[in-house]
């Protein structure tokens, strides 16, 4: 750990300007989900006579918007986590440095770079960037 030389009023201001940058992304990720369950319920369905008078079903564009929010989900939430993770670790990895410690800060810094656990409800995976780009 000898040799560092950080730059820590540069680094928080680069964590502020990158909070701001994550924050209207996951705010962006939200509304999305929002406007595809809204853009899938309006739609419309399909309606058949198969046991009774009618039952219905997603419509056809409501049926893919579906299967893109959940292809892509898991990376979506995975990002999210990532970027979470990796600025709650430098920012205590460069407190540590701030404060003299600098086993702290490695910790801090290798804690940031482990994978970050992803569970969507359904899903049964974990952990990972491109799973959702794998064929379901």
């Amino acid at each position: 750990m000898t040799g560092w030389d950080v730059d820590a009023a540069g680094v928080y201001k680069v964590l502020s300007d990158c909070g701001i940058f994550a924050k209207n992304m996951s705010d962006a990720g939200s509304a999305m989900q929002g406007n595809l369950e809204a853009a899938a319920s309006d739609a419309g369905t399909l309606t058949y006579q198969a046991y009774g008078p009618y039952a219905s079903t997603a419509g056809l564009v409501g049926s893919g918007l579906a299967q893109f929010l959940k292809h892509w989900g898991h990376d979506l939430e995975y990002i999210a986590k990532r970027t979470s993770s990796s600025l709650n670790g430098a920012g205590q990895a460069t407190y540590a440095y701030t404060v003299g410690s600098l086993e702290q800060a490695a910790n801090a810094q290798r804690e940031a770079a482990k994978e970050p656990k992803v569970d969507l409800p359904g899903a049964g995976r974990t952990g990972g960037a491109g799973q959702g780009a794998k064929g379901q």
